[in-house]
């Protein structure tokens, strides 16, 4: 079965060496140019591309920084193997919804979640104030006026995870929530609720969160934010 589950495109360049960076960080994720192989030459890339030798270079340099490339003298500019790529880097994170994210990327996402998210949800019941609860309930009413498959529903359920995270006080989990913002917006996307009792349910298993940080239980807002993120792996077939 082809785990191929959705195409987002990613945000153009800006410019003739951000765009071939971005053409060729897509064609890396999307497995044309596959761990350990050999880019062609220079020559052939700028007649590919129709750039100077300079902008290419610029755009390798760029894919090396992200982990993507190396280049070494006598061997060329080679693919690294994917637990080199820096997984936090936006363009990176955008490369992979532009290639087509699949079951693995989700389990990948969901588990650098189960990782943070829990605690921060744990540290913004120890640490949240009036203004923050404020933000959260408002964003679990917008899922619940919002069908549970738009991207209504998407943005509210962004949007309370985002509060959670600057909730927590902690300026580490507040940049990994930026980070991957867009990914976790594909991720809402596609575990959305299709039915109306399914939404009922989402909505009201993000109640609990919003409640427990409340009422200052951080045991319990860990349970229902990990329970939350299980419950979206398993309505979009990525869990186990």
């Amino acid at each position: 079965m082809n785990s191929r589950i959705i195409v987002i495109p990613a945000r153009r360049g800006h410019s003739n060496h951000a765009e071939v960076a971005r053409t060729i960080g897509i064609d890396i994720i999307a497995g044309r140019y596959g761990e350990g192989e050999k880019l062609p030459g220079d020559a052939e890339m700028i007649l590919l591309f129709g750039v100077s030798r300079p902008v290419l270079r610029e755009s390798v340099k760029t894919l090396v920084a992200k982990g993507l490339l190396s280049t070494k003298a006598r061997v060329g500019t080679v693919v690294r193997e994917r637990a080199a790529w820096n997984m936090f880097d936006p363009d990176v994170l955008a490369w992979h919804l532009d290639a087509g994210i699949d079951r693995r990327f989700l389990r990948d996402l969901a588990e650098i979640r189960l990782a943070v998210e829990p605690r921060a949800a744990a540290l913004a019941a120890e640490r949240r104030n009036e203004a923050d609860l404020v933000l959260m309930r408002t964003a679990v009413a917008h899922m619940g006026e919002e069908p549970g498959a738009s991207e209504g529903f998407a943005e509210g359920d962004l949007a309370l995870h985002i509060a959670i995270a600057n909730a927590s006080g902690n300026p580490f989990m507040r940049s990994i929530g930026a980070v991957i913002e867009a990914a976790l917006r594909a991720s809402f996307v596609l575990s959305a609720p299709v039915d109306a009792r399914e939404r009922d349910i989402a909505v009201a298993a993000h109640e609990r969160i919003v409640e427990a940080i409340a009422d200052k239980d951080a045991e319990a807002a860990s349970v229902a934010m990990t329970n939350v993120i299980f419950n979206g792996l398993r309505r979009h077939g990525a869990a186990g």
